[in-house]
């Protein structure tokens, strides 16, 4: 039997500790990220070194993801997706029964930010989680993903380390993912750099033809007269000058006729948004509307999002329900027999909701009284209160002895009423009977023999 690793935290600090650290466990010296201007040529060369079979090098990738996540499209699309489960509460069960201990630390804002980097694995491919207990909740630390190899399974010191210490070496420390997973932000990387490179092109096409151009001509002996020239052009505002000689002469070529316009950025830029869309949504109308944006084909791309929004949702449940098990069990949170899951929301258009009902009665579906109370909002009578359909009780013989007015003659009252007034009480002895038969069909008794056997 193997000998089980012994708890060892690892430490996450820069080149200058904040505090004191523990040369006794494992240290991380994370680096700050390279950022700058991206092109393909450096995107081909980080995919290469992540793909080597040998020693994949990942440091140069997650630079790129942490330089490509700032585009507010990319960014806004991913929090889209998270957010489609992330909003859906979760609870642990077992025989039908919510464990409340566990249903605790569910209800905690750690479970939460959990969740959140759990949902980021599908982003960068894999994730590597140490957890810990702190009192009474639990707790854990994401280890930088430039610090660990996941294909060799070793801790890196300095994200340029070649070698490190093995997870085997540390309990409680879980690697979520496909270790050779590169992510779909791998795939979005090339999208976000044409796209950046595209609204650089736009930004200096902008400034060289949206602009009137100023220009000055000076005598090209007389250096005086060109700086004042030059100086009274620049602080006639900010758009492009030219400054020559008398005798010379300065074309410009406009590009119009080529097409490449202001119009032709603004296409490719909705371009590479609408592949982005594609790549984390599966589609593009749920983001934004074209000119092919009918709600009946926007149904079909949102039916289309739902998909992946399960398959998000069958990926958490799969960590939490077969991944970290164990990892609940050595920190005191016994989940034996028990099931993390999802939620079913409540249908909330209430007139759905009673077509449904109406349909699971006619099957012969028990439905309790306090189901539908509950369900629609009905306070629930007390016993002081009288009910549409039941029986008046009879008068309190005290209060009558207290009461000497007699009852008035009901054949006396129907001559003294007016025409107006019998058609309008027909018309509501009418409407009550409808009423009630349609509650007594409503609220049907339950079958002599039990509850049905599903």
């Amino acid at each position: 039997m193997a000998k089980k690793a012994k708890y060892k935290k690892i430490q996450i600090h820069g080149n200058t500790p904040t505090k004191p650290v523990d040369h006794s466990t494992a240290s991380i010296i994370i680096t700050q990220p390279k950022r700058g201007s991206l092109d393909i040529g450096d995107y081909m060369t980080a995919f290469k070194q992540a793909e080597n079979v040998d020693k994949p090098s990942r440091a140069k990738l997650h630079d790129i993801h942490a330089e490509i996540i700032t585009d507010a499209h990319l960014y806004a699309v991913i929090q889209k997706r998270k957010a489609a489960v992330l909003n859906t509460p979760i609870e642990f069960s077992r025989d039908g029964v919510v464990d409340e201990k566990i249903e605790e630390q569910i209800r905690s804002p750690w479970f939460s930010k959990f969740l959140s980097d759990l949902l980021d694995t599908e982003q960068y491919g894999n994730s590597l989680f140490q957890f810990r207990r702190e009192g009474d909740w639990l707790n854990y630390d994401m280890i930088p993903r430039k610090n660990y190899d996941p294909v060799r399974r070793i801790i890196l010191q300095r994200q340029s380390d070649t070698e490190g210490e093995s997870f085997d070496n540390f309990s409680d420390l879980i690697l979520v993912g496909d270790p050779r997973d590169l992510g779909l932000l791998t795939k979005a990387a090339p999208y976000v750099i044409y796209k950046r490179n595209a609204m650089s092109d736009f930004a200096q096409f902008i400034e060289l033809y949206a602009h009137p151009l100023k220009e000055g001509t000076y005598d090209a002996w007389d250096e005086d007269i060109r700086k004042k020239l030059l100086q009274d052009l620049f602080d006639a505002g900010g758009s492009t000058v030219f400054v020559h000689p008398n005798g010379t002469n300065v074309n410009l070529h406009d590009t119009t006729s080529k097409g490449a316009t202001g119009e032709l950025y603004g296409r490719a830029i909705t371009l590479f948004n609408d592949e982005l869309s594609k790549l984390e949504l599966g589609n593009t109308l749920t983001t934004e509307v074209g000119d092919k944006g009918t709600q009946a084909l926007g149904t079909v791309h949102q039916a289309g999002e739902d998909k992946i929004t399960r398959m998000s949702k069958q990926f958490v449940l799969n960590v939490l329900n077969y991944e970290l098990t164990d990892i609940f069990a050595n920190l005191g949170f016994d989940t034996r027999g028990g099931e993390f899951s999802f939620v079913v929301p409540q249908l909330k258009d209430l007139s759905s909701r009673i077509q449904i009902d109406l349909q699971l009665k006619a099957m012969g579906l028990p439905i309790s009284h306090d189901y539908l109370y509950e369900t629609y909002g009905i306070p629930k009578p007390d016993k002081t209160q009288e009910v549409i359909g039941s029986t008046p009780q009879p008068q309190d013989p005290e209060r009558k002895e207290q009461d000497p007015k007699p009852d008035p003659d009901p054949k006396e009252e129907e001559k003294n009423k007016t025409p107006q007034q019998i058609i309008d009480e027909k018309e509501e002895r009418k409407q009550r009977k409808t009423f009630k038969n349609w509650l007594r069909n409503f609220f049907v008794s339950a079958p002599k023999k039990g509850a049905l056997e599903w």
